[in-house]
């Protein structure tokens, strides 16, 4: 088994939303960045992923099982961590040891114990005084303490202070050295994902622009600066997404094949996303 997760031609479909034949492969000691506006499909996969909900078609397999057959044996292995911590308030890190050690066969209390001191989290001081940056922390040191091959993160960063955020993001690069274990990271910090991801998927309205090798992404595509007369004799099939500013034109380009005196800038992650989106042919 070299891949760690597979979706194929996933589809669920809502009033007002559908999600279509999304395809993910995530390989082992890999870890993907999951990439897409509020609304486009990203926690509605994670979910399906996770078969809190139910599908409509396609298939999932997660560490080479079924994910609905062999969900049990699946969630051993699995680390979750959403934008929110779903420890209750009134209880501290000690507690939630307990908790964990009685719902995870493989729980390794000195693990967690480590990480708790290596995020300097109290262990009897209650959930409901931990900041947001302490509360993730927490949630990512129980993600990590019962020996996870896989972890699934839902917006486990945002609103973090980029300190804390650095923090963790070594935490998930350690995860993945051995080359066995993954990390599919849904994000709107796609400058976070630059540092650490290997694939990017992009989810656009229910449906996957791309899901590409990062590296890759980020050698192909380029910004084009040029006026809007120089424009007119750029070749258009090249040419994903534009607009127009008081300079001229601005458009993401695939810089290896256009041929062109003008200027081609590097593009970030975001530039990729905002011209997928929003850029229009002119």
């Amino acid at each position: 088994m070299n891949n760690i997760l597979e979706v194929k031609n996933l589809s669920k479909k809502y009033d007002g939303f559908a999600l279509s034949d999304v395809n993910i492969t995530l390989p082992k000691g890999c870890i993907m960045g999951f990439i897409g506006e509020n609304g486009a499909g990203k926690s509605t996969t994670i979910k399906l992923i996770l078969n809190l909900i139910h599908r409509d078609s396609g298939e999932i397999s997660v560490l080479g099982l079924d994910n609905i057959t062999d969900n049990l044996q699946i969630k051993e292995d699995l680390g979750v961590v959403f934008d929110e911590s779903n420890f209750p308030d009134t209880m501290n890190a000690a507690d939630v040891n307990i908790v964990m050690r009685n719902i995870y066969k493989k729980w390794d209390e000195p693990v967690f114990h480590s990480y708790l001191d290596r995020f300097s989290l109290p262990l009897k001081k209650s959930i409901k005084e931990y900041s947001r940056g302490m509360k993730m922390k927490l949630s990512i040191a129980a993600a990590l303490s019962h020996h996870a091959k896989l972890l699934i993160l839902d917006e486990a960063t945002s609103g973090l202070d980029p300190i804390v955020r650095d923090e963790i993001l070594d935490v998930f690069l350690e995860f993945i050295q051995d080359e066995e274990h993954s990390v599919f990271l849904s994000s709107h910090i796609t400058s976070d994902l630059e540092k650490i991801a290997d694939y990017i998927t992009f989810i656009h309205k229910g449906k996957i622009v791309f899901s590409e090798p990062k590296d890759t992404l980020l050698y192909d595509y380029g910004i084009l600066k040029c006026s809007a007369a120089d424009y007119e004799d750029i070749n258009k099939d090249y040419v994903l997404g534009s607009r127009k500013n008081q300079f001229g034109v601005e458009a993401l380009v695939q810089r290896a094949k256009l041929n062109t005196l003008c200027t081609i800038d590097s593009a970030s992650l975001e530039d990729i996303m905002l011209f997928r989106i929003r850029g229009e042919a002119i």
